[in-house]
C-alpha cells in the first residue's frame, strides 16, 4: 500500500504553505533529496534510522515503567548511565558534549541529582514549562569540569530521544538557519529557557501541519525536516 500511494501524494503541496513565505521551497528542496519524503529508504538511512533505533532502546531500558522502578530502588547511577549510553550511539551530540554529561553524572550526587531531573522532565507532573525549566535548572547545577552542561542540544536531546511524539531536538544553528529560510519567526536566545524551548514547539507543529500530507509520524520526522533546511550537509 504504502509506496504507490505516498509517492502520488508528495505531489500535491498542502494550502496552507501560503502561511509561510519558504515553506514551499522548503517543501521542495526536502523531496528533492528524497523523493519519497519521509518514507524514502535513504531518508530512513540517512536521517530517521538511526534516531529511531535510540529511541527503541530508551523504551527498552528507560520507558516510564521501568525509569520509575529503577529510581524507587534508587539506582541512579544506571539510569544515568543508561541514558548516555543510549544517546552516544547517535551522532546528535557534539563530542566536547557528550564528555560534559559523561563527566557530569560521573559522581554520586551527579548521577542522583540527572536521574531525578530528567525523570521529572519525561514523566513528571504539572505544566510542560515548569518541568522544562526544571530541566534545565538542573543541568546547569551538575558538576562540571571544563564545558557547560547546560547546552540546547543537551537540554533536548534526552526528551527527544525519549518522547518522540511530543519533544523535538535543537541544534541553534541548524534550526535557526531552517526557522529564516521557512519564513517562520523563531524566539531564539542562547541560554536554554522556555520562550525559546516553546518557539521551537510553535515551529515544529507549523511545519507538521503543512507537511501533514507526506504523513510525518513524529518529531523525528520534523526534526529531520527541518535539518535538511538548515545543515551544510545539504546545501
Amino acid at each position: 500500500m504504502g509506496s504507490s500511494v505516498a509517492h502520488k501524494t508528495l505531489r500535491s503541496p498542502a494550502i496552507v504553505l501560503r502561511k509561510y513565505p519558504g515553506a514551499a521551497q522548503c517543501r521542495r528542496k526536502f523531496l528533492r533529496i528524497f523523493p519519497k519524503g519521509f518514507y524514502d529508504e535513504t531518508y530512513l538511512a540517512w536521517e530517521r534510522g538511526y534516531k529511531w533505533t535510540a529511541h527503541q532502546r530508551w523504551e527498552e531500558q528507560l520507558a516510564r515503567d521501568g525509569f520509575r522502578d529503577l529510581l524507587g530502588r534508587e539506582r541512579f547511577r544506571e539510569i544515568a548511565d543508561a541514558a548516555v549510553r543510549i544517546e552516544s550511539r547517535t551522532n546528535l551530540l557534539f563530542s566536547f558534549e557528550k564528555m560534559a554529561v559523561r563527566d557530569a553524572v560521573r559522581s554520586p550526587r551527579g548521577a542522583r541529582a540527572f536521574a531525578l531531573g530528567l525523570h521529572d522532565f519525561l514523566y513528571g507532573l504539572g505544566p510542560e514549562r515548569q518541568r522544562f525549566e526544571r530541566w534545565c535548572d538542573v543541568l546547569a547545577a551538575l558538576p562540571r569540569k571544563q564545558t557547560r552542561v547546560l547546552t540546547w542540544p543537551v537540554a533536548t536531546v534526552f526528551g527527544f530521544l525519549a518522547r518522540p511524539d511530543r519533544h523535538i531536538f535543537l541544534k541553534p544553528n541548524v534550526t535557526r538557519r531552517a526557522a529564516e529560510l521557512y519564513g517562520f519567526n523563531f524566539e531564539y536566545q542562547s541560554r536554554p529557557a522556555w520562550p525559546t524551548y516553546a518557539s521551537l514547539l510553535k515551529f515544529a507543529n507549523a511545519a507538521r501541519s503543512d507537511l501533514q500530507d507526506l504523513r510525518p509520524r513524529d518529531m523525528i520526522d520534523i526534526q529531520s525536516f527541518l535539518w535538511v533546511q538548515g545543515s551544510d550537509e545539504y546545501d
